[in-house]
């Protein structure tokens, strides 16, 4: 089952690996990513939000809704027991699809495809997230 917390195209993700990216941009957008899972785990709201980029703010204008959202219909990205990046792909300069492997609070495997925009500040801040259970097992 797909579920998709924001419309945004989903495009057939074709997923490169990291050298088609540069590495900065990589791990920015990776660390944007960990910063807002490990917020989630944390139950810090507040911090989890600020990596949402302004289009995600526009539709959750409040941290209450976009927490209440994440909780409600990502389960797996709220209360990962475990993640690992994956797969990356830069769609254009200041754009990044980055893969999460997670294992969520029922143990099950989720892949989670994340969008990610550079903002004028240089950071990168999360546009949308797809999830999906994975065919794989946990090892």
């Amino acid at each position: 089952m797909r579920r998709m917390f924001l419309a945004f195209v989903f495009v057939p993700l074709i997923l490169a690996s990291s050298a088609f990216a540069g590495d900065a941009e990589v791990k920015a957008a990776q660390a944007a990513i960990d910063g807002q899972l490990k917020a989630f785990i944390a139950n810090d709201g507040a911090t989890a939000y600020s990596f949402a980029a302004p289009n995600v703010k526009q539709i959750f204008p409040t941290v209450d809704t976009f927490m209440n959202m994440v909780t409600n219909g990502y389960p797996p990205v709220r209360k990962p027991q475990t993640y690992s990046f994956g797969k990356v792909e830069e769609t254009s300069p200041t754009s990044i699809v980055q893969q999460v492997l997670i294992v969520g609070p029922d143990g099950k495997d989720y892949e989670a495809v994340y969008t990610l925009q550079q903002q004028p500040d240089g950071t990168f801040q999360i546009t949308g997230c797809s999830l999906r259970a994975s065919n794989s097992l946990s090892t």
